[in-house]
């Protein structure tokens, strides 16, 4: 069901004052939000006059019941929302191995109905992995380029739709033994649709050809770590020159040529089941290892072979293992699965603060825009802080349901899943 609007705010009001921006692959007004972490990949929005407070009974513009279950967070272009769910057969969406149709939904972003409801593959329940209990079987984030909608559910295939829901193309030639279920998103480089398979055994890069979803090349990542899997969203820079996809892995980050998959360089480190996407400020890469114990790292990106020694700051202490890092201005921040916000010097990983921040996980991750920080526990509760070298806190919020994906985000609204809604929160 769809709660009824008491205002709906137009999301493309503003549209022709903006400029285009020019990213990896991807073409969109600035105010869209078109895949994992936004317009640039970073977290960063230019959306304004959004809220600072709401609840289920304030600033809740609609609410709209999901089908099934996901923890993929809603991309937007123009009027439209695209997210994927995995709906089980029988009345228990939880069912561990119930079949399960991997779906991808199109809403209204003004009224909160569903546009459309695509099928893109049947999971047969019975020869399903376990996934972890705050994994799900949609959990990796669609991209909008121009016509056209890429979904992508790990080892149970890839798919290009059209902007009504038709399938252009899908693929199940990639295969490999996943760890705790599906995560990480694609990313677009040129022509090709790019992301990794760091499953049990023998990961791997790999990049489609976005027209056809053939395969254009497959670059095995070489490890002798007990530990082989990860599930972090690969991030696209200009390095020395030249587009190069980065992409954290088992025990070191790596880049790779977008054209042919040749692996460039490598920094090591210890850690697995490695999430946050990097991100690139003031010349250097922003890197989480992951697990056991987490830190985050600055590296100074580019060149061959072996870069460790091009790392130029750690923090060890209270770093995230799943929220991925914001960098605003000079300053970089982080929150921690267990709700420690940092925030420190981007250029030299001095730390000003660490503060507690309020709410008891947190998961998804932060995102700046209209001059705050949002973030966002997996309870409902929601943190607005202010950027500066003095920790402030704007406002808290709570809702109702269980919170793992990352907001997206326009002028006036914010678009939030929990784990059976959607909701546009606006003024």
């Amino acid at each position: 069901m769809t709660t009824p609007a008491c205002r709906a705010t137009p999301l493309r009001d503003l549209a022709l004052g903006w400029l285009l921006l020019c990213l990896p692959g991807t073409i969109a007004i600035a105010q869209d939000w078109p895949q994992f972490r936004g317009p640039a990949g970073d977290g960063h929005s230019p959306a304004t006059d959004l809220p600072t407070q709401w609840g289920e009974d304030k600033n809740v513009v609609w609410k709209s019941a999901l089908p099934g279950r996901g923890w993929s967070s809603p991309t937007l272009v123009g009027d439209r929302i695209y997210l994927t769910t995995a709906v089980a057969t029988g009345n228990d969406q939880d069912a561990l191995k119930a079949d399960r149709s991997l779906r991808i939904l199109c809403i209204n972003a003004r009224f909160g109905d569903i546009v459309w409801n695509t099928e893109i593959f049947l999971q047969n329940g019975a020869d399903a992995p376990k996934i972890h209990k705050k994994n799900s079987h949609a959990s990796a984030t669609p991209i909008v380029e121009g016509e056209r909608v890429y979904v992508h559910f790990g080892h149970m295939g890839t798919a290009c739709l059209d902007l009504d829901g038709g399938i252009v193309w899908s693929t199940q030639e990639l295969t490999y033994r996943p760890v705790h279920g599906n995560g990480g998103c694609p990313v677009l480089v040129d022509d090709k649709l790019v992301f990794s398979c760091d499953g049990g055994d023998a990961p791997f890069m790999a990049a489609l050809d976005k027209y056809t979803g053939k395969l254009a090349w497959k670059t095995p990542r070489e490890t002798d770590a007990n530990k082989k899997f990860a599930f972090s969203t690969p991030g696209v820079f200009d390095i020395d020159g030249e587009q190069q996809i980065l992409s954290p892995s088992v025990n070191a980050l790596r880049a790779y040529r977008p054209s042919d998959g040749t692996q460039l360089w490598h920094a090591s480190y210890e850690g697995y089941s490695t999430i946050p996407k990097p991100i690139m400020a003031h010349g250097l890469v922003y890197v989480v290892t992951g697990y056991d114990r987490s830190s985050v790292f600055a590296l100074k990106p580019g060149g061959s072979g072996d870069i460790t020694d091009q790392i130029e700051w750690t923090i060890d202490k209270r770093a995230p293992h799943t929220p991925s890092l914001l960098v605003i201005g000079d300053e970089v921040y982080m929150v921690s699965d267990s709700g420690i916000a940092t925030c420190a010097d981007a250029k030299t990983g001095e730390i000003h603060w660490q503060e507690r921040c309020g709410g008891k996980a947190f998961s998804a991750s932060p995102i700046y825009a209209d001059g705050r920080i949002y973030l966002q526990d997996e309870y409902g509760k929601s943190i607005v802080l202010r950027p500066g070298k003095t920790f402030s806190v704007a406002a808290e919020n709570q809702l109702d349901g269980r919170y793992l994906s990352s907001y997206s985000v326009t002028t006036g609204a914010l678009f939030i899943r929990s784990d059976t809604h959607l909701y546009r929160i606006g003024k």
